[in-house]
């Protein structure tokens, strides 16, 4: 048993508190204490139900130098994170059954955050040939996708969509025309112009959002079920007024925008440092502005990190050639906790609802609210500042773009089913 005394709850319903919450059983037994072998003191501090992370690049199978399950998962449950969404785009590509179940079986054992698996759309994610979605699902894959590429093949994302929908699987697709964004490092603009650097246009985001929605319509009016259509990490004020524009004409379609796009803008390349080099680019601060307005109107259903970890050997190399990725499972709720709500008022309620019932949505999977009798997966964060320090990470990707951030709304515990996987309290 253990008693979090004195503490504020926080979660997509609201704040209330502080109150005394007994957790026992992989359950929250009581909101009004009781007996226990341990106390935690949670005065100043709020629980919120544990981070789902619909967007992580944990890099295995095949590129274990840069992060695997066991660095990757460890830096989840230091983020506030209980469950996590690993993207297919490994060597080789998660495609297949035996793949998902190798590791799901792999992360039940490190006892750390638990793993979803994302699989490839289609095989060796090439855009051609689709995978096997039944069996993929019952593996235990909970989202398909070809993330790191884009389906340039209209034919084969629909007949994706029609497949998955009676499943009740949600399709990502990576938004961005590559005959548009080209060579592209950074955004395209005066400042790329100014940089002589190559720029990635918006309109390459909202050229392929606006094919792919009309894929979806043309999905929904061929199949019995619901097909469902998701946006990873959109960055542009464009790219979110399409998808506004369907919600509200009814289509199923959801979107998700990263920690790197809410908080940085193009303004970061003027130094050519390749940390912050990212796909899609970091845009301009009216877009960084419109999605912040998307997260508050419900356009955007969710905060994904796109943890996208390489070699510090690779990031420090020359920017044209260095590789995208931003990596940020430890940071992401602390960053936006600090620079969206103490510095610019975001409800806290809906901040958290963005890292859990948001992304909870996005996969079909009923809210974990804080209430008796509800699973115990759960993190403590406090409010006491301290900077970023990336050697500390347990990521393998020891660097960040937000290094020296001071930064408050730390996670000091997290429980997985009542069980303590990470704990920093002082």
């Amino acid at each position: 048993m253990i008693l979090i005394r004195n503490v504020r709850l926080v979660d997509a319903m609201g704040e209330r508190g502080p109150l005394d919450v007994l957790i026992g059983e992989g359950r929250i037994l009581s909101l009004e204490g009781g007996e226990a072998q341990r106390v935690v003191d949670g005065t100043g501090c709020f629980l919120a139900p544990g981070f789902l992370d619909l967007h992580a690049h944990l890099r295995e199978p095949g590129e274990e130098v840069k992060e695997d399950l066991a660095s990757g998962l460890l830096a989840a449950v230091r983020g506030g994170y209980t469950d996590v969404v690993s993207m297919p785009n490994t060597k080789p590509a998660v495609d297949a059954p035996e793949v998902v179940r190798a590791l799901k079986r792999k992360a039940e054992g490190l006892r750390l955050a638990r793993l979803h698996p994302a699989a490839a759309l289609t095989l060796g994610q090439e855009g051609k040939e689709l995978t096997e979605v039944g069996p993929l699902k019952e593996a235990g894959a909970v989202l398909l996708t070809d993330d790191g590429r884009t389906n340039e093949d209209a034919g084969v994302l629909a007949a994706g969509l029609l497949m998955a929908s009676p499943l009740g699987l949600p399709v990502a697709v990576h938004a961005e025309d590559p005959s548009l964004r080209r060579h592209g490092v950074m955004n395209d603009g005066a400042l790329a112009d100014l940089l002589g650097l190559p720029g990635n246009p918006p309109e390459a985001e909202a050229a392929r959002i606006a094919r792919d929605l009309e894929v979806l319509r043309y999905a929904r009016r061929r199949s019995q079920a619901t097909p469902r259509l998701h946006v990873q990490h959109l960055s542009t004020r464009r790219g979110l007024e399409l998808v506004r524009e369907a919600k509200r004409a009814g289509l199923p379609v959801t979107a998700e925008a990263t920690p790197h796009h809410l908080s940085l803008t193009e303004e970061a390349l003027k130094g050519f440092d390749p940390l912050f080099k990212v796909a899609p680019p970091l845009r301009t601060e009216e877009d960084r502005e419109a999605l912040l307005e998307g997260l508050l109107d419900g356009t955007l259903d969710a905060i994904a990190t796109d943890h996208a970890p390489h070699t510090l050997a690779e990031k420090e190399g020359d920017l044209l050639r260095a590789p995208f990725g931003i990596p940020s499972l430890e940071v992401a709720f602390p960053l936006l906790y600090t620079e969206l709500h103490l510095k610019r008022g975001f409800p806290l309620p809906r901040l958290v609802a963005l890292f859990t019932d948001g992304p909870r949505r996005v996969l079909g999977l009923p809210p974990l609210h804080l209430e008796e009798g509800a699973e115990a997966s759960l993190v403590l964060l406090c409010p006491k500042e301290r900077p970023v320090d990336p050697t500390a990470f347990a990521s393998k990707a020891k660097y960040s773009p937000w290094a020296g951030w001071v930064l408050g709304g730390w996670p000091v515990l997290t429980l997985v089913e009542g069980r303590i996987v990470h704990e920093a309290l002082e």
